[in-house]
């Protein structure tokens, strides 16, 4: 007998937040057997290590009252048909068979998604960080959001983010990891840590084609990805997968740095990528006499916008706590959400999201 979801429509509503979609959908329940001392109920998870096991326990036993719950993992054909239901809601196509269109829904260019690109002239300006920060910023206000690690050559992301949980694979669909509200992937996942990654460009093409594709991000409202320095083959390639890709640029106030990143904005322009704002990273460092102190100078951001034509959507002072987040997996919207920097993410999120996406396609305006 398989899950009657009629019977025990409770059971078959609880949402698997690994994936936002109801137990009863996923194939995630077996049958219900009816004992004397009251109902079992078999949870049926892809992975013994399901890193959302304890949480779907919880609450199966809060819909049933005196409920015996066991655990099993799906056998074969059921992580097919898991897959399968996935790479269907993902791309709005029937994959009964595995076949059907493969091309993720928030691809097209009427989604709803939103895929932000967070990129710099140079290392070292806090890119990574703002990258984090900002994403955790914008699921805090209600948002599904995702975090796509395209920095290959020096990803961080994963420890960053507290993300270090190996994502689930089912075939040829990747489940990222989720932190914090968001998900992410990263090379991070697939290579040791200590292993450079040494490639040319049709691999690196090919990886960063599939993190894009094959990665379960749904349909969310905000896809971030964290670009590498510079103006290379990764910038191409997304430009080519993502053309409505929006760029946000950090810098420092350094005047050097501004310099620096306005060659990444005038690539993203070559490449006819919209350039939507400059985020100016440790714009400054508070004393304990309250005083700021600006370490890195003045007006690079600025002068950037300015140059560039575009808004200054934030600046984000210099703390420990920012630091010390990157290093533990605590990001400071989470350790010290209070923080005057925290504050500073929490706004540049609500203007992010006000600018609204930068081409708007409207299906009536299509030409026949």
């Amino acid at each position: 007998m398989t899950f009657d979801a009629v019977q025990y429509p409770t059971l078959a509503a609880i949402v698997e937040p690994q994936v936002l979609r109801p137990l009863g959908d996923l194939g995630f329940l077996d049958e219900v057997i009816e004992t004397a001392s009251g109902p079992e109920v078999t949870l049926v998870l892809p992975a013994s290590n399901w890193p959302q096991r304890e949480y779907l326990e919880d609450q199966i036993r809060g819909a049933v009252a005196d409920v015996a719950l066991r655990v099993r993992t799906m056998n074969d054909e059921e992580l097919l048909r898991l897959r399968n239901y996935l790479r269907g809601s993902m791309t709005g196509s029937s994959t009964e068979h595995g076949h059907g269109n493969d091309q993720p829904k928030f691809l097209d260019r009427l989604s709803k998604t939103r895929v932000l690109g967070i990129s710099s002239g140079k290392g070292g300006v806090g890119k990574s960080s703002v990258t984090v920060n900002l994403a955790i910023a914008l699921a805090q206000q209600g948002y599904q959001v995702g975090v796509l690690d395209a920095d290959v050559y020096g990803f961080s992301l994963p420890k960053m983010l507290g993300a270090v949980a190996d994502p689930i694979v089912l075939g040829d669909t990747v489940l990222p990891t989720l932190a914090h509200g968001v998900r992410c992937v990263s090379m991070g996942y697939f290579v040791p840590d200590e292993q450079p990654v040494i490639w040319r460009g049709p691999m690196l093409h090919k990886a960063i084609e599939q993190l894009v594709t094959e990665a379960w991000w749904d349909e969310p409202d905000f896809l971030l990805i964290d670009m590498p320095p510079g103006t290379g083959d990764v910038a191409l390639t997304l430009s080519e997968i993502l053309p409505r890709i929006e760029m946000y640029v950090v810098t420092t106030p350094q005047a050097a740095a501004q310099r620096v990143a306005q060659r990444s904005a005038y690539a993203a322009r070559k490449l006819k990528l919209s350039v939507r704002g400059v985020i100016e990273n440790m714009s400054w460092f508070r004393g304990d006499d309250g005083q700021r102190y600006e370490i890195f100078g003045s007006g690079g951001g600025e002068t950037l916008a300015r140059d560039l034509g575009i808004a200054m959507l934030g600046q984000i002072p210099l703390e420990t706590p920012l630091r010390e987040g990157g290093d533990s997996g605590v990001p400071l919207v989470v350790s010290h959400p209070d923080s005057e920097a925290a504050l500073a993410f929490v706004e540049l999120a609500r203007k992010v999201a006000a600018q609204g996406p930068a081409r708007v396609y409207r299906q009536e305006l299509r030409l026949l």
